[in-house]
């Protein structure tokens, strides 16, 4: 039976940024044991939402390729994402529009639930596949 961890934001952006060196390759290490199966790696949608928002703000990495690179981490062996549909289809739609993490998670639980949106947040009405509503 694999040990799981919840993994921290700090984690997932050493492996990314590769700083600093020595704990990143100790995220290095963590991701290579995941992909062996002797830990499984589990992250939060919350974890994603503040890896998205350091990368585009301190890192300054633009967030088409901070999505993707994001996304393809996540993907990797041994990772566990919880509500991961909703979490990839908000990266995916993060590739797309110029939207914070929060709205495009929001905007693909609404397209996979067949929900409207309430928002006074004119941001939705770039996405197509869900509809927003008003609060009157």
């Amino acid at each position: 039976m694999s040990i799981r961890y919840l993994v921290d934001t700090n984690v997932l952006l050493r492996f990314l940024s590769g700083e600093p060196p020595k704990q990143a390759e100790a995220a290095r290490r963590l991701f290579e044991a995941a992909a062996a199966g002797t830990v499984i790696l589990e992250v939060s949608p919350v974890i994603v939402a503040e890896v998205m928002y350091t990368l585009t703000s301190f890192y300054e990495v633009n967030r088409a390729e901070a999505a993707a690179c994001l996304a393809a981490l996540l993907r990797r062996r041994g990772v566990k994402v919880a509500n991961a549909e909703q979490v990839f289809g908000a990266l995916k739609r993060l590739e797309k529009f110029n939207v914070g993490f929060a709205d495009t998670f929001l905007a693909a639980g609404g397209a996979e639930q067949g929900v409207s949106i309430a928002s006074f947040d004119r941001d939705f009405d770039k996405f197509k596949d869900v509809s927003r509503i008003e609060p009157a």
